[in-house]
């Protein structure tokens, strides 16, 4: 069986197409690893911080969105902090303490949307999301908070 040379090219340019696009993809996921579970990485694991405060577990480190609740008074004792509460869903709040002497100021409002990585530890509150830094030291990670198409870290 002959195939015609005007099909032949038409199935390279296929192929060729398909080939750029895989690999296109594949640079975009690994671009965008955020060193959690790749089941995880493509969006966020609300779940996974609802089963952490029911657990009242601490130490959970994970991507969450939200929106801002309150906007409140930075914490200046030690290192600073900015603070916040985030909505997650109804009737789930957290703290989310954000270290502005490692990491720039997010220029939040309430009512602002954001999507972060962190570490979750239980308290009595609901919990308080910190490490949306980098880590100075190298040792790990660490997190981010993104808004309004902007990361910082």
């Amino acid at each position: 069986m002959r195939i015609n040379p005007k099909t032949n090219s038409r199935l390279r340019n296929l192929i060729f197409v398909f080939v750029i696009a895989w690999f296109g993809w594949q640079y975009f996921q690994d671009n965008n690893n955020t060193g959690i579970e790749p089941s995880e990485s493509r969006g966020t694991n609300n779940q996974v911080l609802l089963e952490a405060v029911r657990q009242r577990r601490s130490d959970v480190w994970l991507v969450a969105v939200g929106e801002v609740k309150h906007v409140l008074k930075d914490d200046n004792v030690g290192s600073r902090h900015q603070r916040f509460i985030l909505n997650i869903e109804p009737g789930l709040t957290v703290l989310v303490a954000h270290n502005i002497d490692l990491a720039e100021r997010v220029p939040l409002r309430q009512g602002d949307s954001i999507r972060l990585r962190g570490e979750y530890e239980w308290t009595e509150k609901g919990g308080v999301l910190h490490w949306t830094h980098h880590d100075p030291k190298g040792r790990r990670e660490g997190g981010w908070i993104e808004h309004k198409n902007r990361r910082y870290e």
